[in-house]
């Protein structure tokens, strides 16, 4: 089923949130040491991708002019002043209603706004691969359970926007093996995963806290890989 892994997501972070209203005052070392965990895990599955490449130089051009773009877009700059908006639209009161709201904004720019949720959506969608989208979810679901006992039931609801974001992007992504010939499309999964899996990385290396990779400035790496595994498959 190709939603599968969306919808693993999905339920995550229900269950997550559902775990957060009975648990309070959770430790710091155990949530430090958790995030460490889940960040070396993210880690060892983003390297694992990277060496699916076959062209190893199309990865690195890849990453670098996709960096250069985003850079000059500021992709991370505008996703961090979306949500600072959004914020600023939201009441600072503490009523039950509004806790509800600001529970459910915080934690939809948390699971919704990174290159995991893009790359996992289209690893899914091209290879039936859910992987990426099973790690996300774990760790969508501990950062629920986290979000949840302080923010509120709130939370809960933001796994609507992961189920229609993820889904949107690997229903479209389904579609492309019916416009690309199969060579080309199989050239560009190999390259894609083996980009995607060097974000994935970084955003495993900003997790443990050993890197502050603006991940987002990435993104455009895998519109790039697209352009450059075109112009040399037809060469």
């Amino acid at each position: 089923m190709v939603l599968f892994g969306t919808l693993v997501n999905f339920f995550l972070i229900l269950i997550g949130a559902l775990i957060g209203r009975f648990l309070h005052n959770i430790p710091e070392k155990m949530k430090e040491t958790v995030m460490y965990g889940i960040g070396l895990a993210v880690v060892a599955i983003g390297l694992q991708m990277t060496f699916e490449s076959t062209q190893i130089l199309i990865v690195i051009v890849s990453i670098v002019v996709g960096a250069v773009l985003g850079e000059w877009i500021d992709l991370d700059m505008k996703v961090n002043d979306l949500g600072k908006w959004i914020e600023s639209k939201m009441p600072s009161s503490d009523t039950k209603g509004l806790g509800i709201a600001q529970g459910f904004v915080t934690a939809t720019l948390i699971f919704v706004v990174g290159s995991m949720a893009i790359i996992g959506a289209i690893d899914s969608g091209l290879r039936n691969d859910h992987d990426v989208l099973i790690m996300k979810g774990i760790i969508d679901g501990f950062t629920a359970i986290i979000l949840s006992s302080t923010l509120g039931i709130g939370v809960a609801f933001a796994a609507v926007p992961v189920l229609v974001y993820q889904g949107v992007i690997t229903l479209f992504s389904t579609q492309i093996g019916r416009l690309v010939p199969d060579d080309l499309l199989q050239f560009f999964i190999s390259e894609m995963t083996a980009t995607g899996g060097l974000m994935i990385a970084a955003i495993g290396l900003n997790l443990i806290g050993l890197t502050k990779i603006r991940v987002a400035n990435l993104i455009p790496g895998i519109f790039v890989v697209g352009i450059v595994v075109t112009v040399v498959f037809l060469l």
